[in-house]
């Protein structure tokens, strides 16, 4: 049956992103989306949560699941992040797993396989990552590899070397893409690029920005409230021309707050600074961005916190108390 206002010829496909924390995942998302909308920074476990990313070639609808690095850890926090990664395998047409060319491959394999264990994984294609960063990627033996890696992980069916630094070979992995996906009508017609809102997004250029600006293990302990958005639309347009927002920093530790701030208030007005420009370009409005920071101790075991910033309970979740 047609969907009215879709063409005949309509495909869709749905890959779950996965790999190891900062094994590029979201560069090649980006890549691929010819925008920078997920978050990137050179510091692992930079994603949090899982969300769409929508691109359209031709007829053929191609919806990317970000998710969080699967690592081991038996903290709370990162049991429900493991639990956004390994939901994203839910309802996927295929599954893209990224590993790192520059380190040890086949342990990757064997974490992959020992974190998804319990899942039922559809066909899996791998792309080996950073191919910038390979000396000689024609002296690796691929064949060898492939051959060990579907021993560990049987769903695996292709693979792919590229760099969504330089590119290469990402143009092919979508042709491919586009071949594989099956005849459906779109789920985004509407011309989103994903399905989460500016609020979410506007979090993650908030946080992106700490992240790349402090240093040591503070980056880990912070985490980003929207405690106000409002967006403020021309009459007659109808299109954004101000968008204010109020957003609480939250820290671990009373000392972590200096640091944060800034020596009068230098640092957290260069992350707001550089926020507020990401935050600029996606509205395209004016942005007032009013940051403030709040020391919330052991926010990353608080149930509240956790639900707030979309991280829901996993099955392996420990017992966690809530804010009243």
């Amino acid at each position: 049956m047609l969907i009215e206002d879709q063409h005949p010829d309509s495909k869709s496909i749905m890959l779950a992103v996965l790999g190891a924390p900062n094994v590029g995942k979201s560069s090649l998302i980006n890549y691929m989306l010819g925008t920078d909308l997920t978050i990137v920074t050179n510091r692992p476990q930079t994603t949090r949560n899982r969300f769409h990313c929508i691109l359209t070639i031709d007829h053929t609808e191609i919806i990317l699941v970000d998710t969080p690095g699967l690592h081991r850890s038996n903290l709370e926090f990162n049991k429900r992040m493991n639990e956004q990664a390994r939901g994203g395998t839910m309802g996927a047409d295929l599954n893209l797993l990224l590993i790192d060319m520059s380190h040890n491959v086949l342990p990757q394999f064997q974490e992959f396989a020992r974190q998804m264990e319990e899942q039922e994984l559809a066909e899996t294609w791998v792309v080996f990552s950073k191919l910038d960063l390979v000396k000689d990627p024609s002296a690796l033996p691929i064949e060898e590899i492939m051959t060990a890696a579907k021993e560990i992980v049987p769903s695996i069916t292709n693979h792919y070397l590229l760099s969504s630094k330089t590119g290469d070979n990402v143009h092919q992995l979508t042709g491919d893409i586009c071949d594989r996906a099956p005849e459906s009508p779109h789920h985004y017609i509407n011309g989103d690029i994903s399905n989460r809102n500016e609020r979410f997004f506007a979090t993650e250029y908030i946080r992106e920005q700490a992240f790349q600006l402090l240093k040591e293990e503070i980056p880990y302990e912070v985490a980003v409230l929207i405690e106000e958005y409002r967006d403020f639309k021309d009459k007659e347009t109808r299109e954004n021309v101000d968008t204010h927002i109020s957003a609480a920093i939250l820290v671990n530790r009373p000392s972590q707050r200096g640091i944060v701030v800034g020596k009068q208030g230098s640092m957290i007005k260069e992350i707001g600074t550089r926020a507020r420009k990401k935050i600029a370009a996606m509205t395209g409005g004016k942005v007032h961005l009013n940051l403030h920071v709040k020391v919330s101790p052991k926010w990353f075991k608080n149930n509240w916190v956790l639900e707030e910033i979309g991280l829901p309970r996993a099955q392996d979740s420990n017992r966690v108390w809530r804010a009243r």
